[in-house]
């Protein structure tokens, strides 16, 4: 079981989604973690084992070098395209029950923003955590985020905007979800916010990058 645990780790890791990608080079004609997930399965080694022993840590390791910006995001991007191909093999687990998620992400850019990179990359690293991500798209109305919050009870928020004229979008959003839903935990990030605009429109948490997103939650 370790071998595979620790192969799948490293998989994804080092980005590596399946046997046909090229990336990376020194990995190129190996299996990747789509195929590697695949056979862990056949040979008994438990769906709950590979999500909490090798596809959690190793996203955790990528987000903590993303955070010291020893990965960029195009390689943040292959390593959670590589945790998504191993998780096709998990989704089966979830809806039997036998993986229990840690609860539901619900994230959205708000209204007037069409930016989606960061927000991708937050689904990806939470989804890697072992959460249901709710993902709402780009230029997400408020009614929207209220909708999807009255849609999944004590689900975690997450809202994105990544130009200084949405923030004006996202304080009136913020405001409005805090009148209906007063314990609503809410997280923003993007290029233009900081700490003291999220205290200021009363948000929880302002995210610098996924990862502070990723322990924030998993603290909960």
């Amino acid at each position: 079981m370790e071998d595979f645990i620790g192969r799948i780790s490293i998989s994804i890791q080092k980005g590596k989604v399946d046997i046909n990608s090229p990336y990376p080079p020194d990995m190129k004609g190996l299996p990747g973690a789509f195929e590697l997930t695949g056979e862990a399965l056949e040979n008994g080694v438990s769906a709950n084992d590979i999500l909490t022993k090798a596809m959690i840590p190793a996203m955790g390791i990528v987000g903590d070098l993303f955070k010291d910006k020893k990965l960029f995001v195009p390689q943040v991007l292959m390593c959670a395209k590589a945790m998504n191909s191993a998780m096709t093999h998990l989704k089966p687990y979830f809806s039997s029950g036998e993986i229990q998620k840690r609860g539901t992400f619900v994230i959205g850019t708000v209204s007037g923003d069409l930016h989606d990179i960061g927000k991708n990359l937050v689904s990806m690293m939470i989804e890697g955590s072992g959460w249901t991500v709710v993902d709402l798209g780009v230029d997400v109305k408020t009614e929207k985020f209220l909708e999807a919050i009255g849609d999944n009870p004590g689900c975690i928020l997450g809202m994105s905007a990544l130009l200084t004229t949405t923030m004006e979008s996202m304080e009136k959003s913020v405001r409005t979800l805090r009148e209906t839903f007063p314990s609503q935990k809410i997280i923003v990030g993007g290029a233009p916010l900081n700490k003291e605009f999220a205290n200021k429109i009363g948000a929880d948490l302002f995210a610098p990058n996924p990862q502070i997103a990723v322990e924030f939650i998993n603290s909960l």
